[in-house]
């Protein structure tokens, strides 16, 4: 006995010296920058010097509070860039689960010539540089791009893509004669900004934006399901195929409920990734048109370098962290829910 217990104690005392570098780089380079954001949140430092040094002062929930509640411009930009960031998230994620999950069922068919050069074909945007892809849609999609070409070719003349501040929604309505917010819309409202502007939709450059993105993660999640849809037998299909099931009935029954596990990981990632896009913003619009593009991890960035304000633009991360920590949360229980359900 005595033989085994010092032999574990061996054991287990080889696994904490194996794993003290990676628990070391964990330390320094994650949970250091996450405490000391932390303190910042809640200082006035001003980006000088440590934020440690004794000429930094607390200022408890003074920068939380001049975004969440204090009307101001500052709680008007989180929440313009929280609604810009909802409509993102709302057709970005089912687009592109929807486009990754039927290029993954495409690319599987055995019958199909040419499957290696179709994946890599698909995958291949995922893994191009953002700065040119970037780039690029802001000559398809700007004033003088192939989009406004091609329109005006048919005889009609496009808008300035990435300078119209209205939202789809209310250039919809505003065709069928609404121009204007009924008074419970306009008097009413959340974080500086009124239920009418909460229901402007996405600006025509959000759009563009949202194109790029479905674009250039919809292979990566393809490769996700690909595994998940070999490992279906075959026998299952067939057996679904004789009792008489077409093609709509065997993958709403068979294949649909075998892919639960990595629709739900799609998912997950899906809505992490779209909470916390930047690149995308920082290269093409910066925000603009007047802010309709702004997200808050932008907002995060703009604040603390552009405007120097550290503490409210670590408070700002500090909120994004909580709303995907909450949604992640939900998506969790969602799939223990389903996973107990079967």
């Amino acid at each position: 006995m005595n033989l085994i217990l010092s032999q574990r104690r061996r054991e287990t005392a080889a696994g904490w010296l194996m794993s003290a570098p990676v628990i070391v780089l964990l330390a320094v380079f994650l949970v250091a920058p996450i405490l000391m954001a932390a303190w910042v949140s809640v200082s006035d430092w001003t980006g000088i010097g440590s934020p440690f040094a004794s000429g930094v002062h607390s200022t408890g929930p003074a920068n939380y509070r001049a975004l969440l509640s204090t009307p101001g411009l500052p709680q008007q930009q989180l929440g313009e860039s929280l609604r810009n960031n909802v409509y993102y998230v709302l057709l970005v994620v089912p687009v592109q689960t929807a486009l990754a999950l039927g290029l993954a069922l495409v690319v599987s068919r055995r019958r199909l010539a040419g499957r290696g050069f179709f994946r890599t074909a698909y995958y291949f945007p995922s893994i191009t540089s953002s700065v040119a892809v970037s780039i690029l849609f802001l000559y398809v999609f700007g004033s003088t791009g192939v989009v406004n070409a091609v329109l005006g070719d048919l005889g009609l003349h496009g808008p300035n893509w990435f300078n119209d501040p209205n939202g789809v929604i209310h250039l919809v309505l505003s065709g069928l004669g609404v121009g204007h917010a009924p008074g419970a819309l306009a008097n009413h409202g959340f974080l500086g900004l009124s239920w009418w502007e909460w229901l402007a939709g996405p600006s025509v450059a959000m759009i563009a934006i949202m194109t790029l993105a479905v674009w250039t993660t919809s292979g990566t999640f393809m490769l996700i399901f690909l595994p998940a849809i070999y490992a279906i037998p075959a026998d299952l299909d067939e057996a679904a195929t004789m009792d008489g099931a077409n093609s709509w009935q065997r993958f709403r029954s068979v294949t649909l409920p075998l892919l639960r596990p990595a629709l739900f990981l799609v998912l997950t990632l899906g809505l992490i990734s779209t909470w916390q896009v930047f690149d995308q913003i920082y290269l093409m619009s910066q925000g603009n048109p007047a802010g309709t593009t702004l997200t808050p991890a932008y907002l995060s960035y703009l604040t603390s370098f552009g405007n120097q304000q550290w503490g409210q633009g670590a408070a700002i991360a500090f909120i994004l962290f909580a709303i995907i920590v909450v949604l992640t949360i939900a998506q969790r229980l969602v799939v223990s829910d389903r996973r107990g359900a079967q």
